[in-house]
């Protein structure tokens, strides 16, 4: 089945074209591009507890699921990188991802909660930056 990322060698396969690039032509999965499905795949990566979830499914252990957190490393460059919502948490995820060991520790509910905080405290250290008190 073509639709499924690891029905296929994702290492062998070009990333999809960004929208205004001319791959109008594209097929469409379910209504959707594989930009677009892409894209929502790995902005979810960003989540700890989702991470969690796709160690608890055994995915993490998966060689072609590995083979394809390897090949959606495209979007931390341009032009794939401006469209990530937040690209601090989904990129250092999908880095993490790479490393054996993280995929084996990320089914610890202490680990998924110390990702889960010190995102919450980025978040709020950058609006603290962004936005500075007036007062």
């Amino acid at each position: 089945m073509a639709s499924d990322p690891m029905s296929v060698n994702s290492s062998a396969r070009e990333p999809p074209a960004p929208p205004g690039s001319g791959g109008a032509d594209e097929p469409k999965y379910g209504g959707y591009t594989r930009f677009e499905l892409e894209l929502e795949f790995v902005q979810a990566l960003g989540n700890p507890l989702y991470l969690n979830h796709l160690a608890s499914r055994k995915l993490l252990s998966n060689p072609a699921f590995i083979a394809y957190l390897d090949y959606l490393q495209y979007w931390s460059r341009p032009p794939y990188l401006k469209y990530i919502t937040y690209p601090g948490p989904t990129l250092k995820n999908l880095q993490l991802l790479q490393q054996e060991k993280f995929r084996q520790d990320i089914i610890s509910p202490d680990l998924v909660e110390r990702l889960r905080v010190e995102g919450m405290k980025a978040g709020i250290d950058w609006h603290r930056e962004s936005f500075p008190s007036t007062a």
